[in-house]
């Protein structure tokens, strides 16, 4: 159960948070749960929007970007989120339910891919104390220093979102992920 309410429509969250819940609504074709309810505080929702819409101009595709997602959410055990990068992995970016489930257990089936998923998961693990083979191994993959940023960042943006849904326990309004047993 719920123990945060998730306002019902754009118009029950604050007015200032409602043009930036029409935008998401433009762009998404919809405002899912967890928009509306970070939207409860409309200087919360601008600061993720904000660093989400940077986030999405830097250089890390946005396969990579999902795959990230989906390992943090795994890892952190936010079903909500977890459903949700399935959901937008499969649709938005192409990726295969093979390559979900890996990204869920933390790799890719894809080798550079792998490197971005493998390290996130790391950064999340150590909470940020990585070690010095760790950085290494991202930047062997080919990833510049820059890009090792965004891939914090990115971990951050997403933990953060997990964060809310689990102390909100926002009801999941995307198709349930498979648990990984049955994947």
């Amino acid at each position: 159960m719920t123990r945060i309410a998730v306002p019902s429509t754009v118009g029950a969250v604050p007015a200032a948070a409602r043009p930036l819940l029409d935008a998401v609504k433009a762009t998404l074709g919809s405002a899912p749960n967890l928009f509306r309810l970070i939207a409860l505080s409309p200087a919360a929702l601008e600061g993720y929007l904000g660093l989400s819409g940077a986030l999405g101009k830097g250089a890390l595709a946005a396969a990579t970007r999902e795959r990230i997602a989906l390992a943090v959410a795994e890892y952190n055990g936010c079903a909500y989120c977890t459903a949700a990068h399935s959901f937008t992995g499969r649709r938005r970016v192409g990726l295969g339910e093979a390559e979900i489930v890996a990204n869920r257990k933390g790799t890719s089936t894809d080798a550079k891919a792998a490197a971005a998923v493998e390290f996130a998961r790391q950064v999340v693990a150590a909470r940020g104390h990585v070690t010095d083979g760790d950085l290494a191994a991202v930047r062997l993959a080919g990833y510049s220093d820059a890009e090792v940023i965004e891939i914090v960042l990115h971990v951050a943006l997403n933990t953060l979102t997990n964060y809310v849904n689990e102390v909100a326990r926002t009801p999941v309004d995307f198709p349930p992920a498979r648990a990984l047993d049955a994947a």
